[in-house]
């Protein structure tokens, strides 16, 4: 695979060591999928649309169908998950959360339906 300059939304050699193990690796080799990922993570931190990942990363039609196959397998869900869990272990802390904070604020927005909550009735 050619080498490309790199950007400062690619993963560092330690976060791509944390992460490879938590990908699906029947089909994509260690190699692409660190660049799919990249790819991700570079339209991700920029905000730019799929059609606008730079010409020296995946397609963005290949990149755009594996962002959606690790969705669609819960694969984002079970890193976050794993991660959150690492983290706060790192940190002295239980895996799991203890302590759930819900205000009553939130619960009204999320009953009415957001937008409607905040704007308020119109006349």
């Amino acid at each position: 695979m050619k080498m490309r300059k790199r950007y400062p939304t690619d993963l560092t050699d330690q976060q791509w060591e944390q992460l490879k193990d938590l990908l699906p690796q029947k089909r994509t080799p260690e190699v692409k999928a660190r660049e799919y990922i990249n790819a991700l993570l570079y339209v991700l931190r920029t905000g730019g649309s799929w059609r606008m990942l730079p010409h020296d990363f995946p397609s963005f039609e290949t990149v755009k169908t594996y962002f959606y196959k690790l969705r669609r397998t819960g694969t984002w869900e079970r890193i976050n998950d794993l991660l959150r869990e690492r983290i706060r272990q790192q940190n002295g802390r239980d895996s799991e959360p203890s302590l759930l904070i819900l205000d009553s604020q939130s619960v009204k927005t999320t009953e009415k339906g957001g937008h409607a909550a905040m704007m308020g009735a119109r006349k």
